[in-house]
Protein backbone atom coordinates (compact mmCIF):
# COMPACT_ATOMS: atom_id res chain seq x y z
CA UNK A 1 0.00 0.00 0.00
CA UNK A 2 1.40 3.50 -0.53
CA UNK A 3 1.25 6.16 1.97
CA UNK A 4 -1.77 7.64 -0.21
CA UNK A 5 -3.70 4.47 0.72
CA UNK A 6 -2.43 3.96 4.09
CA UNK A 7 -3.47 7.60 4.87
CA UNK A 8 -7.05 6.70 3.68
CA UNK A 9 -7.75 3.58 5.07
CA UNK A 10 -6.80 4.89 8.65
CA UNK A 11 -9.40 7.97 7.89
CA UNK A 12 -11.74 5.08 7.14
CA UNK A 13 -11.49 3.17 10.08
CA UNK A 14 -11.08 6.44 12.45
CA UNK A 15 -14.47 7.69 10.68
CA UNK A 16 -15.86 4.21 11.69
CA UNK A 17 -15.52 4.58 15.61
CA UNK A 18 -15.17 8.66 16.07
CA UNK A 19 -18.36 8.21 17.98
CA UNK A 20 -17.04 6.31 20.88
CA UNK A 21 -14.76 8.40 22.97
CA UNK A 22 -13.53 4.97 24.52
CA UNK A 23 -12.49 3.29 21.35
CA UNK A 24 -10.75 7.32 20.02
CA UNK A 25 -9.10 7.65 23.48
CA UNK A 26 -7.30 3.68 22.83
CA UNK A 27 -6.80 4.83 18.96
CA UNK A 28 -4.83 8.45 20.20
CA UNK A 29 -2.86 6.26 23.21
CA UNK A 30 -1.40 3.95 20.88
CA UNK A 31 -0.60 6.64 18.14
CA UNK A 32 1.48 8.61 21.04
CA UNK A 33 3.09 5.00 21.47
CA UNK A 34 4.39 4.90 17.82
CA UNK A 35 5.04 8.56 17.62
CA UNK A 36 7.40 8.36 20.76
CA UNK A 37 9.24 5.16 19.36
CA UNK A 38 9.92 6.97 16.43
CA UNK A 39 11.04 10.20 17.95
CA UNK A 40 13.54 8.15 19.93
CA UNK A 41 14.77 4.76 18.67
CA UNK A 42 16.64 4.08 22.05
CA UNK A 43 13.60 3.37 23.23
CA UNK A 44 13.08 -0.13 24.35
CA UNK A 45 9.98 -2.10 25.52
CA UNK A 46 9.35 -4.19 28.93
CA UNK A 47 10.09 -7.24 27.08
CA UNK A 48 13.32 -5.81 25.72
CA UNK A 49 14.68 -4.57 28.61
CA UNK A 50 14.14 -7.54 30.95
CA UNK A 51 15.46 -9.66 27.90
CA UNK A 52 18.71 -7.74 28.00
CA UNK A 53 19.01 -7.87 31.68
CA UNK A 54 18.79 -11.77 31.24
CA UNK A 55 21.36 -12.35 28.77
CA UNK A 56 23.47 -9.60 30.79
CA UNK A 57 22.60 -12.18 34.15
CA UNK A 58 23.65 -15.21 32.16
CA UNK A 59 27.06 -13.97 30.59
CA UNK A 60 27.84 -13.24 34.24
CA UNK A 61 26.94 -16.64 35.68
CA UNK A 62 28.94 -18.32 32.21
CA UNK A 63 32.01 -16.06 33.65
CA UNK A 64 31.99 -13.79 30.74
CA UNK A 65 32.04 -9.63 31.29
CA UNK A 66 34.59 -7.26 32.20
CA UNK A 67 35.60 -6.71 35.72
CA UNK A 68 37.10 -3.37 36.83
CA UNK A 69 38.99 -2.53 40.14
CA UNK A 70 39.35 0.60 39.79
CA UNK A 71 37.35 3.69 38.22
CA UNK A 72 40.60 4.50 36.22
CA UNK A 73 40.60 1.25 34.41
CA UNK A 74 36.39 1.42 33.48
CA UNK A 75 37.30 4.82 32.27
CA UNK A 76 40.09 4.01 29.66
CA UNK A 77 38.12 0.83 28.51
CA UNK A 78 35.02 3.09 28.04
CA UNK A 79 37.40 5.72 26.50
CA UNK A 80 38.56 2.97 23.68
CA UNK A 81 35.14 2.40 22.66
Amino acid sequence: MTTLELNAELYRAMGLIADDETLMEKVLKYVKKLAAKKADSTLMSKEEFFAKIKRAQEQHDRGEGILFTNKEDMNAWLQNL
